[in-house]
């Protein structure tokens, strides 16, 4: 009778035991809470707060480093980050190709929980998303304010820095609304990019169109189409539209390339000297790889510190 009884218990035990396994597992397996983005290529839904962060849109990673969101891998290799980004090329970060092209094979190792594409890997994204849910979240240029505004949020929704974002929103606005009252009166304006000893200019509604469209620039000139590589033109042109502020960028100092000539080369002729923005040192030299390979609310912010700066040092002489 005691071996019955003994035999009958260690029988439940042993059920208890598969079931209390059972439902471990079950709740090992639980799916974890995801919300769903929509971006450039459709809507992905993504772990909520992601910890293995893989980001190749610089712009983006410009936007969560304002925010302290910590990331996992950048693309390091050929790549020519800003000043304020150079932390990311440290050996801190896992190298997780070029801009153009992914290292699909380390990423495949990381597992990474998210990948944030656009820009330059656009072409990539499948390939990306065959390996962790991506997102892209280019900004639009044709609507850049609303763009800017809407990705900050998204990333504070996504990263739970709801907070952070809003300041950072709200920050940045004030200070296009202070410059604004300056801008209106200062003057005609053109953004070009040298790049190879040429010259393309960039109107309203353009890559670069920044200072005309939010902070209020008239534009010496305008061009029927706003493509990214911006419209040749010369310096010919440039004197006959005789902008009174001239914003230059130039590409091979973006990309590090140091064989070309400078673009305070390019512009050192008779004919810019012969400008208004040349004759009243209107020609400011952007932060060209802040501006060509970032792009995000940090590049911007920058922007505008630099030319209040000029502002102010022409209301003083």
């Amino acid at each position: 009778m005691y071996s019955y009884i003994k035999v009958k218990f260690l029988v439940l035990l042993t059920v208890l035991l598969v079931l209390v396994g059972c439902d471990n597992k079950k709740e090992q397996q639980t799916p974890a809470k995801t919300i769903t983005v929509e971006h450039a290529q459709g809507k992905t839904d993504i772990p909520e707060n992601p910890k293995k962060v893989v980001v190749f849109n610089i712009a983006t990673l410009d936007i969560i480093d304002a925010l302290n969101i910590p990331v996992s891998a950048v693309p390091q290799s050929d790549v020519h980050l800003p000043d304020f980004l150079s932390k990311y090329s440290d050996k801190t970060y896992i190298n997780a190709g070029t801009l153009f092209e992914p290292n699909y094979e380390v990423l495949s190792t990381i597992e990474p929980d998210v990948i944030i594409a656009g820009g330059r890997a656009n072409d990539a994204y499948k390939k990306l998303n065959d390996i962790a849910p991506t997102i892209s979240l280019d900004i639009d240029p044709k609507d850049f304010l609303g763009s800017l505004t809407q990705r900050t949020e998204q990333l504070g929704t996504i990263f739970n820095k709801q907070d952070e974002a809003k300041k950072l929103i709200n920050d940045f606005n004030q200070k296009i609304e202070q410059l604004k009252p300056k801008t209106s009166t200062a003057g005609s304006a053109l953004v070009i990019m040298v790049n190879g000893g040429k010259m393309s200019a960039y109107g309203p509604k353009s890559r670069f169109g920044f200072v005309f469209d939010i902070l209020g620039f008239q534009p010496a000139t305008t061009f029927q189409e706003a493509g990214r590589h911006g419209n040749a033109v010369t310096s010919e042109f440039i004197l006959s539209v005789n902008p009174q502020w001239l914003f230059v960028l130039d590409r091979d100092s973006a990309i590090g390339n140091k064989e070309a000539q400078s673009a305070q080369q390019v512009l050192s002729n008779d004919l810019i000297q012969k400008t208004a923005a040349w004759q009243n040192q209107h020609i400011i030299y952007l932060d060209s790889s802040s501006m060509y390979i970032a792009g995000g609310i940090q590049t911007y912010s920058r922007l505008i510190d630099q030319i209040r700066e000029a502002l102010q040092k022409t209301s003083t002489n």
